[in-house]
C-alpha cells in the first residue's frame, strides 16, 4: 500500500529521519515504535503531505508519487489523525466532517444528506455517533471516532494515527481496536505511531523500530515480545515494572474536607475528604471525566472552589493565587499540557522558568539574569534527556513527549512539597516512562506528598501506596493497590461497588 525509500528530512542542524525505508503492506494494521524524537511522527507526516522530504521517494500501491501537501495525500486515499485532536468544539460533528471535504459555497450543501451519509459510516464500522451533536459536549474518545470518520469520509484507504489512545480510557481503547479490527477487515489499511507495547502486540501485525532517527528493526509482531521490542527501541535492557519500597509517610501535607467544585457541566465534585502525607504517592483512579481534572485543578488554584477547604500543612488555601501556592511549595503537572503547561510559541529557556521568573536569581528586580536561565534550562534538558537539546528551541518544536519531560524537569527543579500529577507519562516513550516513575518514587522518597492522577490503571496501581476510586465526583472507596485486582478497582470505577472513601 505504502513505500517510503531512503527518506531524509532535516530541521535545521537537527536531522528528525535519516535515510528512512520501510514498507506498509496492504490490509494490515502496521504499528510504528520508538523514543520520543525517534522520527516516528515526522516520517509519517512526510507520507501525509504535512511535510515534505529533503531526500528519498514515496511510492502508493507500487507507483511512484509525489505528495506535496495533505491534499495530495487525500487524493491518493491517505489520511492522517493527529494527536491532538483538529476539531472545532463549537461545530456540529457533520459540520467538522464535511466542511472542507465538499466543494463549494458551504450554503450549498445538502446537510441533511451529507449527515445521512456520515450516519450510514458511523453505523456500518459501528462508531456510535451522532453527525448533529456538538463536538465540545463530546468525551474524548468520541471525538477520537469523529476524528476517524473524518478521514474514511475522505474515502482513506490507508489510515495514519498518531498516539491514538493516549487520551482514551481502557474501556476506550478496547472499542476503538474493535473498531480498527473491522476497518481491516473491510481491506482498510492502518498505520499506529504508539509509545504502548502492550497495545502493539494487541492490535498490530507487523512492527517498525525507529531510533534516532533511523529504522532499526522490523518484525512480524507474532514473533516479537515486550523486552524484545523495548530493547530495540531504547538499545538497551528497560525495567517493565515500577520497583519501590514501602512507603514511610509523616505529617498531613494536603488535607481535603468536604470540597465541592462545580464544573463545566454542573457539579463536578461533591463533598470530597482526603488527606496526602509527606513520603506517599495517593493515587487517584477513575474513568476520565469524572471529577479528576477539576480536583487537581482546585487543589493547583485554576478553577474556584465552590465549598469546602483545602489546607497545606493546616493553613488554609482556597482562596490563594496560584502564585501564593506555589511559592508555598505546590508543584502542578497539568494533564493538558498545551493549555495549562507550556507557552508553545516562547522557548525552551522561558518554559523552564514558568512560575520562577520573577524570583531570585532568575531575576534581580526588572531583569532577567540570562546565565541563571541558561544554565537552568541546560540542567533539565540534560537530566530529563530532551531532544532536540537546544535551549532556544520554541516548545511547539518539540515532540509531545518531550514537551512533557520539559514541565516535568521545570517542576521537580522546584523541589516542592506536595506535587499534583495528573497524567503523568501520556505520550510519554517507554525508556522516558521508566525514567519519570524512578524520578516520582524518589521525590516521594525525599519527603513530597504526590497526589497523582493517571488513565493508565497499571500505572496508578504500580505507583500508588494508596489509591482512591472516584465516580461521579465522589469517592467510593479506598483500596491497597498491591491487594486489589484490576477487576476490582475497575468496577469501582464504573460504579458497581460503593465503600466508604477517603481518610
Amino acid at each position: 500500500m505504502l513505500e517510503l525509500k531512503n527518506i531524509t528530512k532535516t530541521f535545521g542542524n537537527v536531522t528528525a529521519n535519516n535515510d528512512v525505508s520501510m514498507k506498509i503492506e496492504k490490509g494490515t494494521i502496521h504499528a510504528i515504535v520508538g523514543e520520543n524524537g525517534a522520527g516516528k511522527s515526522t516520517i509519517m507526516r512526510i507520507a501525509y503531505g504535512f511535510y515534505r522530504a529533503d531526500s528519498g521517494e514515496i511510492l502508493v500501491d507500487g507507483k511512484h508519487v509525489n505528495i506535496r501537501n495533505p491534499h495530495d495525500a487525500i487524493a491518493l486515499g491517505i489520511g492522517m489523525v493527529h494527536q491532538h485532536f483538529m476539531l472545532v468544539d463549537t461545530m456540529t460533528v457533520g459540520e467538522n466532517i464535511i466542511l472542507g471535504a465538499e466543494g463549494g459555497n458551504p450554503a450549498s450543501i445538502d446537510w441533511k444528506k451529507a449527515n445521512d451519509s456520515i450516519l450510514a459510516l458511523s453505523n456500518e464500522l459501528r462508531l456510535g455517533v451522532n453527525p448533529k451533536a456538538l463536538i465540545e459536549d463530546l468525551s474524548v474518545g468520541a471525538q477520537q471516532r469523529v476524528e476517524l470518520l473524518k478521514a474514511l469520509y475522505r474515502e482513506a484507504k490507508l489510515l495514519i494515527l498518531d498516539e491514538p489512545t493516549a487520551v482514551l480510557t481502557p474501556q476506550e481503547v478496547e472499542d476503538f481496536f474493535n473498531i480498527l479490527r473491522r476497518m481491516r477487515e473491510q481491506g482498510k489499511t492502518i498505520v499506529i505511531i504508539t509509545h504502548k507495547l502492550e497495545e502493539v502486540l494487541a492490535i498490530s501485525d507487523d512492527v517498525t523500530v525507529m531510533r534516532d532517527g533511523k529504522v532499526v528493526g522490523n518484525v512480524k509482531t507474532a514473533e516479537t515480545t515486550k523486552e524484545d521490542l523495548a530493547r530495540m527501541i531504547v538499545g538497551r535492557d528497560v525495567l517493565l515494572r515500577v520497583e519501590k519500597t514501602d512507603a514511610n509517610p509523616g505529617d498531613a501535607v494536603l488535607s481535603v474536607e468536604n470540597l465541592s467544585v462545580t464544573g463545566k457541566h454542573g457539579e463536578a465534585l461533591s463533598g470530597v475528604s482526603f488527606k496526602v502525607q509527606g513520603g506517599e504517592i495517593v493515587g487517584i483512579a477513575g474513568i476520565e471525566g469524572n471529577g479528576q481534572t477539576e480536583l487537581i485543578e482546585a487543589i493547583a488554584g485554576l478553577i474556584p472552589v465552590e465549598s469546602g477547604s483545602i489546607k497545606l500543612y493546616g493553613r488554609e488555601i482556597s482562596k490563594l493565587s496560584v502564585r501564593k501556592r506555589t511559592e508555598l511549595g505546590i508543584g502542578h503537572i497539568p494533564e493538558d499540557r498545551h493549555r495549562r503547561g507550556l507557552l508553545l510559541n516562547s522557548d525552551l529557556e522561558e518554559n523552564a522558568i514558568l512560575g520562577v521568573h520573577y524570583r531570585a536569581p532568575v531575576s534581580s528586580g526588572v531583569f532577567l539574569n540570562s546565565s541563571v536561565i541558561e544554565k537552568r534550562t541546560r540542567e533539565i534538558i540534560e537530566n530529563f534527556d530532551i531532544r532536540p537539546p537546544n535551549p532556544q528551541l520554541a516548545a511547539k518544536s518539540l515532540s509531545g513527549g518531550n514537551q512533557q519531560k520539559l514541565i516535568i524537569g521545570r517542576e521537580f527543579e522546584l523541589n516542592p512539597k506536595l506535587l499534583l500529577v495528573s497524567q503523568p507519562t501520556r505520550g510519554v516513550d517507554i525508556g522516558a516512562i521508566e525514567f519519570i516513575h524512578r524520578k516520582l518514587i524518589a521525590l516521594r522518597d525525599a519527603g513530597t506528598a504526590v497526589l497523582l492522577v493517571s488513565a493508565e490503571l497499571e500505572e496508578v496501581t504500580a505507583l500508588a501506596d494508596r489509591l482512591l476510586v472516584i465516580y461521579k465526583g465522589k469517592f467510593v472507596g479506598e483500596v491497597d493497590p498491591k491487594v486489589a485486582s484490576n477487576e476490582e478497582i475497575g468496577l469501582m470505577m464504573t460504579g458497581g461497588k460503593k465503600q466508604q472513601g477517603g481518610n
